[in-house]
């Protein structure tokens, strides 16, 4: 009996310590499942704010692909990717042209004294042969000048058709519009968000520079004694996406613009097409028809000189033989130098280039005045000074032009004459 009381009282003890073991592991388990649910909790507000930032990102790339006149264009992390691309391709380009420019200068210079040297040999082996040459010396100076005269005339009909001077001064304009496209493309990446358009125009930039001073030699090569002299282009024709012809200036002064500041850029492209595009064709062209003449009198007369010393001894036409030799291979020397030397074929693309810049300056103004809303525009301060010093004038001394070209088309009709042009300019 005491040992079952004894038991019952143990059990009774021990009960209380087994029923504690529970609760602590409750509470325990409690804090525990409140730190996960805390935690939980946190995950998911950051989930939900994940979620919120994504839609929202989302939703400002939609609107990212839409531009300011509702035309839909590709990201902006895309497009200047592109675009560092073809800048990279760009300034590869303008290193190629550079070197080619430089390889094809030198060719020049070295048929130039090439064929001068030849020339200037055979026309004293004539010389010789007509003076002391007998037997087997003269059939050898003979047939020395003869060979001479006929590869120089053939070297040059080479050098007359192919004008390495104006090749290299092809390679070099290249050269310098795709170090300025290159310049361009990275303040765009720089400046502003570029868009698909903006690679799409940096294409055709580098597609009509390409079209303009093509690469190759062979099979692209531009025509050297063209029918017609035309400006040179290198820019895309259509120089804005979408034009709007303009209802008239607006009131007032918006982005810097103005009626009298539009009305003064009418009148400087006016004085251009009058003045500076039309007399760089003038010049172009007579230099061509300077540059045709000594292209086809060269080899003429190195022709003329290599039958005149093949010639040489021949009873029948006496000392003429020796005459035409030697005097048209000096003459076919110093025409030469001139065409080659003074580099006639590089005068001819200067200018030719020089009118496709005032060409391009009255398209970049006319478009510019075409658009309809003035905020579209470039900033017309800025627009004018750019004008004013690609012209290498100050703004005063535009504004001169502007004013003097316009006073002058209200009191006559007529074009103006080459002494007011002269006092213009």
């Amino acid at each position: 009996m005491a040992t079952i009381q004894a038991s019952i009282l143990l059990f009774r003890s021990a009960s209380p310590s087994t029923t504690l073991t529970p609760k602590v592991q409750t509470r325990r388990l409690s804090a525990h499942q409140h730190q996960m649910n805390s935690f939980i909790s946190k995950l998911n507000g950051q989930q939900k704010f994940y979620t919120m930032t994504k839609t929202s990102t989302r939703r400002h790339r939609n609107r990212s692909r839409i531009n300011s006149r509702g035309h839909e264009v590709e990201p902006n992390i895309e497009a200047s990717e592109e675009l560092h691309s073809m800048m990279n391709l760009v300034a590869d380009r303008a290193e190629m042209h550079q070197n080619i420019g430089i390889q094809r200068d030198n060719w020049n210079h070295l048929l130039l004294t090439s064929i001068n040297g030849m020339t200037v040999t055979a026309a004293t082996m004539a010389a010789l042969a007509a003076v002391s040459g007998e037997g087997n010396s003269l059939l050898a100076l003979k047939l020395a000048s003869t060979i001479l005269y006929v590869v120089a005339t053939g070297v040059l009909l080479v050098m007359n058709k192919i004008q390495p001077s104006q090749l290299a001064e092809e390679q070099r304009n290249a050269s310098r519009l795709f170090k300025q496209l290159h310049e361009q493309i990275k303040s765009g990446i720089t400046l502003r968000k570029p868009t698909s358009n903006n690679v799409k125009d940096a294409i055709e930039r580098v597609l009509a520079i390409d079209r303009a001073y093509p690469l190759p030699l062979l099979g692209a090569m531009l025509d050297k004694f063209p029918k017609a002299v035309e400006p040179a282009v290198w820019w895309p024709k259509e120089m804005r996406n979408q034009k709007e012809i303009s209802g008239g200036g607006g009131e007032g002064r918006r982005n810097g613009w103005s009626e009298e500041l539009e009305e003064e850029m009418r009148e400087v492209v006016g004085v251009m097409k009058r003045k500076d595009g039309a007399e760089y064709l003038r010049l172009s062209k007579l230099v061509l028809k300077v540059n045709k003449v000594l292209a086809v009198t060269g080899p003429w007369l190195t022709g003329l000189a290599a039958v005149g010393s093949a010639l040489v001894g021949t009873p029948w036409i006496g000392s003429w033989a020796m005459v035409i030799g030697v005097v048209f291979g000096a003459l076919a020397t110093v025409v030469n130098t001139i065409e080659h030397g003074v580099q006639v074929g590089m005068i001819f693309e200067m200018y030719r280039s020089s009118a496709g810049f005032f060409m391009l300056m009255e398209e970049s103004i006319e478009s510019t005045l075409e658009e309809r809303e003035a905020e579209e525009r470039e900033n017309g301060e800025v627009f004018e000074t750019e004008v004013a010093l690609k012209l290498g004038r100050s703004l005063s001394e535009l504004k001169n032009l502007a004013s003097t070209s316009s006073s002058s088309s209200s009191s006559s009709n007529s074009e103006p004459t080459e002494e007011f042009a002269s006092k213009l300019f």
